[in-house]
This record gives C-alpha cells, structure tokens and sequence, in this order.
C-alpha cells in the first residue's frame, strides 16, 4: 500500500518544488522531504534515509558505506541524469533498484551551451562588467554561425547541441567511443578522434559523464593541442577537465576563454580562475530550468515504480 510506503526527498531542489511535491504526496501519503536545506552527505545522508523504503536523490553520493546501514530502502528514483554518484555494484550486492530516465533535461544543458557560446564569442560578461565600472568601449567579438564545434559525448545532450546548432551553420565534429552513424549522415557530422576535434574547432563542448574512462580526459597535454581563439565549455560534470592547467592557458592566453557551470569542487575553490576576465562560471545550474525540474523530478517519482521489475539498473521509456 502506497500509505504504507515511506519515502525520503534527498534533493532540495525537488523538495522546494510546489509541483513535484504536490504530485508525490499524491502518489504517496508518507513522505520526507529535505526542507532543511541541508546537502547530505555521509552520517547526515544516513540518518535522513533510515527507517524509508523508497528514496528520490540528487547529487548524493550512493555507495555500500551509505547502503549497508540502510535495510529498509529497496527503490532509489534518481533525480537528474548523471549515475556517477551511485555504486551500481552496492546496489546490486544490497538489492536496491534504481528507476532512471536518461536526457531528460537535455535541452536545458543543450540550451545554456549555446548561451555560453555566444556569451563568451561576443564578450557579453566582459563589457557588462565593463559598462558597470565606468568603462564604455566597443568589444569586436566573433559570431558563432559558421564556426567549427567540437563536440565531445554524442549521447542525449550532445545530439540536441547538434539540433540547435543547425540554424548557426556550424561544422560539428564528433568524438564519441560508440558510433552513431545514422545520426551522423543526418546531420552532416564528422567523427574524429579527440586530439583531432581539439585542434580543429573553434567551441568545443563537453558532454560525457564522469568515470574512470572519463576522469581527467581534457588533461593539459590535450588542451594544449586547442586554437588559441577557442573555447572550452564545460556543462557535463566537474572532474573532466584539468583546471589548473586550463587557469594557466587563460592566463598566457593559450586560450580565448571558458565556460563552466561544472567544477571538480562545487562549489569552486581556485578563486584566481573564477577571476579571470575570459571565464565564466555558473553554480551547475545546466539542468535546473524549470521545464527540466519538473520533467526529472516527474521521471524520479515514476523511478519509485519499479520495484516489481526484475532489473536493478532499469532505464525507464
């Protein structure tokens, strides 16, 4: 029985929704939620979830050190996209299912890459900061129709970046470990190999999730390789990206820009690189348009439906 059914909302942003919470109160009469504020993380994690049978998270990290001191849980509906946070093989060993939709907040991250592209190609922040200080000058920017972007990661998020870019008229290369050659004839993409997208594009964009195949991946040997006009957006997960060296390319002007709203640490620690004047940050907000809050928190809320499915890892469609 649903009223029987003890739920934990980790994520605050799902917690604060009027929306969600009025649909997952529908669905289930005993429910947690985090109106505290609080980011859960270890004891504090442990503590919130005790005693529930179900759990909708976030960026909350899921491992056996978490799930050994949970028996009751059994379902987690995952609240965004990323799985990095989540010990698939502890939820296998403590037989915890997950209910998981992958992209579904993929043209809200989609969106904000083109809004940083453009952002950074005109030098927007730059002469708003600029106008606010006093100084009045004209910025000669580039446009993004035409240019060469590179996309690293052609899954949900990257083939949308290729939808929106079609307008731009831009040469899209592709760096992706699995082929997706339909889609690439439809669109007029090319698929490179990685130092080659580097080297040829004018905006490269990052969008593969983060493990250990991935971790590091845009290490400072291949960012050396980019135009010194270019710029790296980073909109997938902190980690990918070496930002030390990415800090000294900016600063020797290696480097155009670059655009993050994913950090290693979140939030940041290296005040010298948010300082620079050709890098823009933003506080990981690529999936929290409002459409995209309500299409993942609406998939995490079916997420807790599958625990009569003989999956542990199910994708739902």
């Amino acid at each position: 029985m649903a009223d029987e059914v003890r739920v934990a909302v980790c994520s605050r942003s799902f917690s604060k929704n009027t929306v969600l919470r009025k649909e997952l109160l529908a669905a289930y009469k005993n429910v947690t939620f985090n109106d505290s504020g609080l980011q859960l993380e270890g004891d504090n994690l442990i503590a919130f979830l005790q005693d529930h049978d179900k759990a909708i998270t976030a960026l909350e990290t899921i491992n056996e050190d978490i799930l050994i001191k949970l028996p009751e849980l059994k379902v987690i509906g995952k609240y965004g996209v990323g799985l990095d946070m989540i010990e698939m093989e502890a939820m296998r060993k403590y037989g915890v299912r997950l209910g998981w939709v992958g992209g579904v907040n993929r043209r809200s991250v989609s969106e904000l890459v083109i809004a940083f592209a453009v952002n950074m190609l005109r030098y927007v922040g730059v002469a708003n900061n600029e106008v606010r200080s006093g100084i009045w000058r004209q910025l000669m920017g580039g446009q993004l129709s035409g240019r060469t972007v590179g996309i690293i990661g052609c899954g949900h998020v990257g083939k949308d970046l290729v939808k929106l870019l079609e307008p731009f008229g831009c040469k899209v290369l592709v760096n992706d470990i699995l082929d997706y050659p339909d889609f690439y004839k439809l669109h007029n993409i090319e698929a490179v190999s990685l130092p080659e997208l580097m080297a040829n594009s004018d905006v490269v964009s990052v969008h593969v999730p983060l493990n250990e195949s991935t971790c590091g991946i845009l290490n400072r040997e291949i960012l050396s390789l980019m135009k010194s006009s270019a710029i790296l957006i980073n909109v997938a997960r902190g980690g990918l990206v070496d930002e030390l060296a990415l800090k000294e390319m900016l600063k020797n002007k290696l480097l155009a820009g670059a655009a993050f709203d994913v950090f290693a640490a979140e939030p940041p620690l290296d005040s010298e690189l948010l300082l620079l004047p050709d890098f823009l940050a933003t506080p990981h907000i690529g999936g929290s348009s409002e459409e995209a809050v309500l299409a993942m928190g609406r998939a995490a809320i079916k997420g807790l439906e599958i625990n009569s499915l003989p999956e542990i890892n199910h994708q739902l469609t």
